[in-house]
């Protein structure tokens, strides 16, 4: 069962515009099942395949002999040397109409060389789990918070109605040790490897501190810096970065850290059910970060900039996630409860006073939480986690 996606009309607007189409993504998003999709008569060729890689890496010109375009290569960070070639092929042919679609999963592998070979000629897309329009869409929604944080959003997951998520993402996180990260860094202990992930999600929501991760594994802090690059490069992490208004030293410059996806979380914390989320002292958290990308993949999907920020200062005040619009910015505050108050609002006046000269005069941001009711409370904007769609689009 295909479940349509978002990015869809936007890959659709600009394919008319640009020869090649780059689009990046967590291994089992749904990249190849989209792109097969959109362009089912397109060549279809996966660098995965043993023969196709081979093919590849020893005769460049032999493989475009072999294998015609319009065409879609699968994995491109396979064999980066193709690119080349490919800039080579779209110039020849002088047409702006897409015919190369290239996917990928390893942003670290493949970014620099299209920056590189492919500069101007590339429209770059990401593709991450499905957005809670997109599970709706599925036809199979269910809007129990501590179901969908143990669900995830992988649409495996959803089209195939698994019944273990947990296994799947367990078995997920053991094939992406295997094989996405080795083939990017050597990692001498798997074991120890697998204690940071977990340490990682222990700390989701959090503030990265590389000293302490590299402490209580006892390596080095340029290793811990090292995984991390590839976590985030592979599409399993997503550091949130902070927001500061110009010449103010007081801010925190450190990043916030969060997963892809909360069931990688859960399967990292043996969180195997939802009366467990629902006692889980990490809750909050793990709510916390399916807010948070689920903002970041409705920029994603409409191939906007980011955007999205945190705010934490000195002095202990804190706006769990800012949305910069058009230079200006509409604060929220994420809460995992059911039921709303006008004190959850408190960081949110606070901010608003001290930075009245940078909110947005057209939104004012407000409350994101795990409830029914959508209001409005002293001009704050109550949103259930459920109706997020469209909350960040421009």
């Amino acid at each position: 069962m295909y479940i349509p996606r978002d990015i869809e009309s936007t890959i659709r607007r600009l394919e008319r515009d640009y020869p090649v189409l780059t689009i990046l993504g967590p291994r089992q998003s749904g990249k190849t099942s989209l792109v097969r999709h959109l362009y089912p008569d397109y060549t279809y060729v996966n660098l995965e395949d043993a023969h196709s890689h081979q093919l590849a890496e020893e005769s460049v010109d032999e493989f475009f002999k072999v294998y015609e375009p319009p065409m879609v290569i699968d994995e491109i960070q396979r064999s980066p040397r193709l690119l080349g070639k490919i800039q080579l092929l779209t110039d020849e042919s002088g047409q702006k109409a897409t015919q190369f679609i290239l996917t990928g999963s390893q942003k670290i592998h493949i970014q620099g060389h299209i920056s590189q070979s492919l500069a101007g000629r590339t429209a770059l897309f990401h593709v991450l789990p499905l957005s809670v329009r997109e599970m709706k869409a599925s036809g199979k929604w269910s809007s129990d918070r501590d179901e969908l944080l143990l669900k995830g959003s992988y649409p495996k997951v959803w089209a195939e109605e698994l019944s273990s998520p947990f296994h799947y993402y367990q078995n997920y996180i053991s094939t992406y040790i295997q094989k996405d990260v080795k083939q990017i860094v050597a990692i001498k202990d798997e074991r120890v490897f697998y204690l940071f992930l977990k340490l990682l999600a222990g700390r989701v929501g959090n503030l990265l501190n590389i000293l302490s991760l590299a402490n209580d594994l006892g390596v080095a802090r340029n290793t811990i810096e090292r995984w991390l690059s590839v976590l985030e490069a592979s599409h399993v992490i997503q550091l949130l970065q902070p927001w500061a208004p110009s010449r103010t030293g007081s801010l925190t410059k450190t990043p916030k850290l969060y997963f892809c996806d909360t069931a990688l979380v859960c399967a990292l914390l043996d969180i195997t059910t939802a009366d467990q989320m629902l006692r889980d002292p990490l809750r909050g958290s793990v709510f916390e970060n399916y807010c948070i990308m689920e903002a970041i993949k409705q920029r994603a999907n409409s191939a906007s900039p980011t955007n999205l920020f945190f705010f934490r200062d000195s002095y202990g005040m804190e706006v769990d996630l800012l949305f910069e619009q058009h230079r200006q910015v509409i604060p929220y505050e994420i809460k995992s409860g059911d039921r709303y108050t006008k004190e959850q609002l408190g960081a949110l006046r606070r901010f608003g006073n001290r930075y009245a000269k940078y909110l947005s005069s057209e939104q004012s941001g407000g409350l994101i939480y795990a409830g029914a009711i959508k209001t409005e409370v002293d001009g704050y904007h109550i949103t259930p986690f459920t109706t997020m769609e469209g909350l960040f689009l421009d």
